[in-house]
């Protein structure tokens, strides 16, 4: 694994994934603009969707073995970590502004 391709945050989730196998990780995976029909082929293998040329970032839910084979791709330029955002439900109290 090339672990200088790698964001910190999925560095440390990776360290933490029990099963190497397991489709568990959303990332971002930044790419050359202009893939060649092999690399095309290997993001799609990998189960990576809305894979064109001319495009340069990629989302997907991947196992950690994935990672580490996609870390090893010279046109593969970094991966990052990827997390659902939760919404924040609470009120801001101001209370009284003045002096």
């Amino acid at each position: 694994m090339n672990y200088q391709k790698l964001d910190a945050a999925l560095a440390t989730a990776l360290n933490d994934v029990q099963n190497s196998q397991e489709t568990s990780l959303g990332v971002f995976i930044h790419t050359e603009p202009i893939l060649d029909s092999a690399a095309t082929s290997f993001l799609e293998t990998l189960g990576v969707s809305g894979v064109t040329s001319g495009k340069d970032i990629f989302t997907a839910t991947l196992s950690p073995n994935a990672i580490s084979q996609l870390s090893e791709q010279p046109w593969v330029m970094s991966l990052k970590r990827s997390q659902q955002l939760r919404l924040v439900n609470r009120r801001i109290n101001t209370g009284k502004l003045g002096v």
